[in-house]
């Protein structure tokens, strides 16, 4: 009799081990976390990094323009409203060239844009120096283009882009010493070329200089520069 209660009670202590041991089992299992997503890493100073991943990691960034993205001794992309001073053509003076305004129109006047939208950016130039000064001449290899999201460099003879005309932007001139001009460059884009952009400028000195450039009109001037575009 005492043999069996004996080895009854042993059964009852295997099995309430047992079921011990499995409960901690069923606590120690857990759910693997999803595994995240990781984040691309572009090396800025990589000769090979392509313009687009330039402007989508790069710009802006300190370390961004140290020779390998291809910008060297220049500074982090300006924001529209931002002045740069520029080295005026054939190495003659100095400009503060300052972009203020962009707007997107598919018509100015008669003329309707061959790729689609019309980029119009107006800027104001102002002499820095004692010596009159120009822009860059584009035939010189310098002046301005506009660099489109995927990193295609579109030039300023763009489509139908020479055929805008504002007066109060038409300047031309020289920028004498103690003067400011307002000024404009217009670019004939593709829809996803229109999608904001760089504004790129090299200088008397083939310095690059750079502003990014919002995707919607923007700016001080819109309602006037739209105003004069639709005459």
């Amino acid at each position: 009799m005492r043999v069996r209660t004996a080895t009854a009670t042993a059964a009852l202590l295997l099995a309430a081990l047992t079921a011990c041991g499995d409960d901690g089992d069923d606590k120690a299992e857990t759910k693997p976390s999803a595994a995240k997503e990781p984040t691309k890493k572009v090396d800025c100073a990589d000769q090979y990094v392509s313009q687009k991943e330039w402007l989508d990691h790069c710009a802006g960034k300190e370390g961004a323009g140290t020779g390998g993205d291809g910008t060297e001794g220049q500074e982090a992309d300006l924001k529209l409203g931002e002045p740069a001073r520029t080295v005026g053509d054939g190495g003659t003076g100095e400009l503060q060239i300052t972009p203020d305004t962009v707007v997107y129109v598919k018509k100015s006047g008669t003329e309707t844009a061959k790729n689609g939208v019309f980029a119009v950016v107006t800027m104001k130039d102002k002499a820095m120096t004692g010596a009159p000064a120009d822009e860059v001449a584009p035939i010189s290899g310098g002046g301005w283009s506009w660099i489109a999201p995927d990193g295609e460099s579109i030039g300023f003879d763009s489509g139908n882009s020479s055929s805008i005309v504002v007066d109060k932007y038409n300047n031309a001139d020289l920028v004498q010493p103690g003067t400011y001009q307002w000024r404009l460059q217009a670019f004939d884009l593709t829809p996803a070329q229109a999608k904001g952009g760089t504004l790129l400028y090299v200088d008397g000195e083939e310095t690059a200089h750079r502003w990014k450039i919002p995707a919607t009109d923007s700016g001080p001037h819109v309602a006037e520069l739209k105003k004069q575009l639709a005459e």
